[in-house]
């Protein structure tokens, strides 16, 4: 299923298709990964975690434990203007977010384009679930303009494919207008973002993403946003891009 290449350009990051939300087997790609874990963990821990169970029993965390309320967090001020990432609410804005699915660009890989229901169907789990993954819109200066989701990675699927640290934190992330793709502002918000997370979370040592190999630009604005390439990974529905930006090594990257 070979991807429309919408830009060559680092900052057009028109779509960055993830896993929270589509679990499945398939093959450890962890190998080759230079990061590594105090502790091993197993399959079978990881699977655990990945039902938000401990050390086998019931585990259930109140709203806002995992991730707290980006709704609530400060507005980043950018080159690109004033920043604030705002919790989707369907009735109010799954219009918006299908139609930046049905763009092809994007469609070619979060493969969410048709009609609104297919878009509340990939809310839905993430609105009703128990928090560890959060959609929110991108409002630049006023301006609903991007699409993003801040999830728990050590808590999601993409755990089982490489040494993920507890409270490591993901995101995936889509720019919905092509006004605002090859130029700049993809690199820029992706930047703020991490930032934001870091400033926020400060259990959370990393922020990591899994970009499609296969998008280029994608991968060259998280290049550009302060993330190193960690490793390639076998994920069930691609192959990705393990980017991670340390807390350790913000103020340098």
């Amino acid at each position: 299923m070979p991807p429309a290449e919408p830009s060559a350009e680092p900052d057009a990051v028109p779509a960055d298709h993830g896993t929270a939300d589509r679990s499945g087997s398939g093959a450890d790609g962890s190998t080759g990964v230079e990061d590594t874990l105090d502790l091993e963990l197993t399959e079978e821990l990881l699977a655990l975690i990945a039902e938000g169970r401990s050390a086998g029993a019931a585990r259930s965390w109140a709203p806002g434990e995992l991730l707290g309320d980006p709704g609530a967090w400060p507005p980043a001020a950018t080159a690109a203007g004033e920043f604030a990432l705002l919790p989707v609410r369907p009735e109010r804005d799954l219009a918006v977010v299908s139609r930046w699915m049905n763009d092809p660009a994007v469609a070619a890989f979060w493969e969410l384009a048709g009609p609104e229901s297919v878009t509340a169907d990939h809310l839905r789990p993430q609105l009703e679930g128990d928090g560890r993954s959060i959609p929110c819109l991108g409002v630049l200066d006023g301006t609903p303009m991007s699409y993003w989701e801040i999830y728990r990675a050590d808590l999601d699927p993409l755990a089982r494919h490489y040494p993920a640290r507890p409270h490591d934190t993901g995101v995936h992330l889509l720019i919905g207008g092509v006004n605002n793709r090859g130029r700049g502002v993809g690199t820029t918000l992706l930047r703020a973002v991490a930032d934001l997370v870091l400033d926020n979370l400060p259990r959370c040592g990393r922020v990591v993403a899994e970009p499609d190999l296969r998008n280029t630009p994608s991968v060259s604005a998280f290049l550009s946003a302060g993330f190193r390439f960690s490793a390639e990974v076998d994920l069930p529905d691609k192959r990705a891009a393990l980017m991670i930006r340390d807390r350790t090594y913000r103020a340098q990257l």
